[in-house]
Order: structure tokens, then sequence, then C-alpha cells
């Protein structure tokens, strides 16, 4: 069996408004923040599109005008992991962190981060932190990032307690849906897999993971009429998919 659902850790620096800024009333501080986040976004959407060079100018630029503002540290960290940097990122959040040590998204980002590293339990730690921090809205998807760093961590049980506790605060959450529904499928607990799966492709419609998923369900649980009407589906709507590769090679 292989795994072939893979996601990325959730990071709220590239969502428009994730926290409200306090600052001074004064105009020339609004206008630092403000320039900052020009030239932030103006960084970001270069690194998107590999423009390293010029990300890297417009974040520099961004952490000039506001060089305590955690929406740009965030940023600047980013910018130094997606180009191999790891230290110079750790550096920066540690920054962020403390500028703002009860900031929610730094301490998310963070977490982020440190999953990345395979620094688990430091990660895990982060996220949990950032769930208790008060007038922390991304509580849904700091529970999924915990939930995905422990499956990373081989913690199944842990992984299942967090994605239950992100789909409690948001029901119809994609990812915390499919990774409950393969992890219940692994722990044979084919009711719970079963009505997960009804439920996503109720509300999404049919995807390729969705569909390998059921096709191993009903395979498991003997229903090969139902893998048959699955595989099909998968073969007419995602032909090309590397799920229905996986089908065709019975690795699922």
């Amino acid at each position: 069996m292989i795994r072939w659902m893979k996601y990325p850790l959730f990071s709220c620096l590239l969502v428009a408004g994730c926290a409200t800024v306090t600052v001074e009333d004064s105009a020339e501080q609004f206008n630092a923040i403000d320039a900052a986040e020009a030239r932030m976004t103006l960084g970001l959407n270069y690194l998107k599109v590999g423009q390293w060079q010029r990300a890297h100018e417009n974040l520099e630029q961004a952490l000039h005008y506001a060089p305590h503002y955690y929406r740009v540290q965030n940023a600047m960290a980013y910018y130094y992991q997606k180009v191999g940097e790891i230290d110079a990122a750790e550096k920066m959040y540690k920054k962020a962190l403390k500028d703002a040590p009860e900031n929610g998204d730094v301490l998310n980002n963070y977490g982020a981060f440190l999953c990345s590293e395979e620094r688990y339990d430091e990660a895990i730690s982060a996220f949990v932190k950032a769930i208790n921090q008060p007038y922390y809205y991304l509580i849904s998807a700091s529970y999924e990032n915990a939930g995905l760093c422990s499956r990373k961590q081989g913690n199944n049980l842990q992984a299942i307690d967090y994605f239950e506790k992100a789909l409690s605060h948001d029901p119809y959450r994609p990812k915390s849906m499919l990774q409950l529904a393969r992890l219940e499928l692994d722990a044979n607990n084919y009711k719970d897999a079963r009505v997960l799966l009804f439920k996503f492709n109720k509300r999404y419609g049919y995807t390729a993971n969705s569909l390998l998923l059921l096709i191993q369900l009903e395979n498991q649980t003997g229903r090969l009429t139902l893998v048959t009407k699955y595989a099909n589906l998968l073969k007419e709507q995602f032909p090309n998919s590397q799920q229905y590769q996986n089908y065709l090679a019975n690795e699922y």
C-alpha cells in the first residue's frame, strides 16, 4: 500500500486579513505598515512565480519599512524556507515570535516550519499554543496542521484526534475529511470511513483521492460491484491521474 495523499501544512501568511494589526495613530506609522504590506504582497507574488531576486528585494524593503511587523517577518521566513536557507528562516521566525509572542499566525507558521524539518513534537506544541491564543480564528487549520504533523510522525491515534477536532470547528474541511477517512480505513473502521467519504462527495463531488479511497474501502469490505463502479468513475473522470495509475497497478 502506498501513501498517496500529501498535503502541505497550512500557512496563513498568503491569506489577506489573517489578523488585525494595531498601530499607532500617527500617519507616519500607518504609512509604514501600508507600504510594508504592499512590498510584502509584491515580494510573495514574485516568489510564487520563481523570481527569487525580485522577491527578496521587495521583502527586504518591506522589512525596512516595518522591521518589527510580524506579517512581513513571516513572509521573509517563508522566502528563506523556499530557497533552502533553513537557519535564516528559523532566525526570522524566532524574531517574529519575540516581537509577537502571542500571535497565533506566527505560532502556526512556525509550527509548519518545524514540521517540515521533522521536529514533530516542537511543531505540534506550536500548533497547540496557537490554538490556545485569544482571538485566534484559524483554529481548525492549526488542528489540521497538528493532525498532518502527527501522521508524518507516525502517531495515527493522535492524528485522528486532531483531525476530529479540526472537523468539530469546520465540519466540511476537505483535507481533514479525507485524511480522517484514510486513517479510519487503515484502522478497519469501515462505517466511519464510509460516512466521511459519502459526506465529502455529497459536498464536493468525486475527486481522484476520494474515489481511490472508496475503491479501497469497498475492496476491503468485499463489495466488488462497488469497486468496479468507482474504478469506472475514476477512469472516466480522472484518466490521467496518479490515483488511476495506482489503481491499475493495484497500489492502494
